[in-house]
């Protein structure tokens, strides 16, 4: 057996199904491999962002690894961004990076480069020197991906201890459970001061078991509750509870977290703004606020939340939404009424990939008493996720609608993930919210100070010279496309898109904020 044929029926040993792949000359005896072994898929994609997000996405609703398969350092380097949104959502994914083979390395080819160090900015780094390895190496990758909170860990094989024999199947390393909670009686505590507290939930504490609990306690205490500003996985809609998001400009976070005086955090980071601004403070936890930790990303924070309701809400009942559909609007479609189309025809156990960014202010509103869905958001703030995270999601659940809310200036970084959604037949609805714009970049022009520049005219923020035609684009990779510029036309294109096996895209075209 071959390192490559060992690495395979390591990862089928584990559970493995599906491995998204951009590969080049160095991985070819694992495509073989690939090819010889029905117990695992190969999914293409174009250009290594897609090939990233998509195992993100998969990642993300199957609790699964998502494995990639990439080409060398610049292979690894190009699907980096994804992996950075990946990291930040704690999502399991194992990277297999194909290097020279060990005795090739010295004469520096064109393609060398420094892969442990990159792939090291993501999480653990292992490196097979030899075919005996791969196996052993593989599942320490995989349980390194999910050891909790989860995480991204990476494989480099060289060619040779891919080609050579000597290989080993491993078998599964069971993965780092979820730390125990101590807190929690000091959090009763808190709860039960009569002050102001405010919690704040994030990681898996967004699913239904946490929300749940985190409402009773609410209801209990008159605590506020709020959500991290880019959960990676949301669970709401009609019958769930429903909790605010903190606000991505800082102003609005200040305005939320406002007379705060105890913050306790549960499975979420201290609340931080995104960049720092002249004269404005970074930190968000109010300065006469106290911090408190239930939970870390890594611990048992449904438990926590859990033992906790048991504690101060034992007898409470959580608040849960209404079953509730916005009316259909009509007219030219804006930024105020497009969202209102998605939440009055959102599908049953939808999957919202939602990259909409400030052209999607009413999604949740619009979206709250709807059919229950999950709701995938940019956990990382790295643009260009939206479509490929939608492909790896619809691989993970193909038997769920998965409608991606897409900005147009991200969708342009990932487009190329349209083409594998076509090629594997992917349920997938993509809502390319078309302002001809990178609205948000306007919008931090004039939240910087930067300078005496009209956001609107500045040609660096501008898409209209020329406009994109998305419809064309996704035509052009096999996606059937319409155009949208009314209410009532994304109503009706949205509903045929729905109706339609595989995947659609609609261009709605709106104008920008700015």
């Amino acid at each position: 057996m071959t390192g490559a044929q060992a690495l395979l029926a390591t990862l089928a040993g584990a559970g493995v199904e599906v491995v998204f792949a951009n590969p080049g000359t160095s991985e070819m005896h694992f495509v073989a491999a690939l090819e010889a072994d029905p117990r695992v898929r190969g999914v293409l994609g174009l250009a290594e962002g897609a090939v990233t997000g998509a195992a993100d996405g998969y990642a993300r609703m199957s609790g699964t690894p998502g494995v990639t398969l990439l080409h060398l350092g610049p292979g690894l380097g190009n699907g980096l961004a994804n992996l950075h949104n990946a990291r930040r959502a704690h999502s399991p994914v194992v990277n297999v990076v194909g290097d020279h083979a060990t005795y090739h390395k010295r004469f520096d080819a064109p393609l060398e480069s420094d892969i442990d160090a990159v792939a090291g900015t993501l999480g653990r780094v292992l490196r097979s020197e030899n075919p005996a390895d791969v196996g052993p190496d593989a599942a320490a990758a995989l349980a390194a991906a999910q050891d909790a909170p989860g995480g991204v860990a990476t494989l480099v094989l060289p060619a040779d201890a891919s080609w050579s024999d000597g290989g080993i199947p491993s078998a599964p390393v069971a993965p780092r459970a979820p730390a125990p909670v101590s807190t929690v009686d000091p959090i009763a505590h808190v709860l039960r001061s009569g002050e102001a507290v405010t919690l704040l939930l994030g990681g898996v504490a967004c699913r239904e078991r946490g929300l749940r609990a985190a409402s009773r306690i609410a209801e209990a205490t008159g605590a506020r509750l709020l959500l991290e500003t880019f959960p990676a996985r949301l669970e709401r809609g009609a019958g769930l509870p429903t909790v605010e998001r903190l606000g991505y400009v800082a102003e609005q976070a200040e305005q939320q977290l406002d007379g705060t005086r105890h913050l306790i955090v549960a499975g979420a980071k201290p609340p931080a703004t995104f960049f720092a601004y002249p004269g404005k403070r970074g930190n968000l936890v109010p300065e006469q606020a106290t911090l408190h930790t239930l939970a870390e990303p890594g611990d048992d924070v449904t438990g926590a939340l859990e033992e906790l309701a048991e504690l101060v809400a034992r007898d409470t009942e959580p608040a849960l939404a209404p079953a509730h559909r916005p009316d259909l609007p009509s007219g030219e479609l804006t930024v105020a009424n497009w969202a209102d189309v998605i939440g009055a025809l959102l599908p049953d156990d939808a999957i919202v990939v939602d990259e909409t960014n400030t052209s999607g202010l009413l999604v949740a509103a619009a979206t709250a008493g709807a059919p229950r869905h999950d709701v995938l958001s940019l956990t990382g703030g790295a643009i260009g996720q939206g479509i490929p995270v939608a492909t790896g999601a619809a691989v993970a659940a193909p038997e769920r609608p998965v409608i991606n809310l897409q900005a147009d200036g991200s969708a342009m970084y990932t487009i190329s993930a349209l083409w594998t959604q076509a090629r594997e037949g992917l349920n997938v609805t993509t809502v390319i919210l078309n302002n001809r714009a990178y609205a948000i970049l306007r919008m931090e022009l004039q939240r910087t100070g930067a300078g005496d520049v009209d956001p609107a005219k500045a040609g660096l923020f501008d898409l209209s010279t020329p406009d994109i035609d998305f419809a064309r684009i996704a035509e052009g990779m096999g996606v059937p496309a319409t155009t949208a510029t009314t209410a009532e036309e994304l109503a009706d294109r949205f509903r045929r898109a729905l109706a339609e096996p595989g995947p659609n895209l609609i261009d709605a075209r709106i104008p920008p904020l700015l």
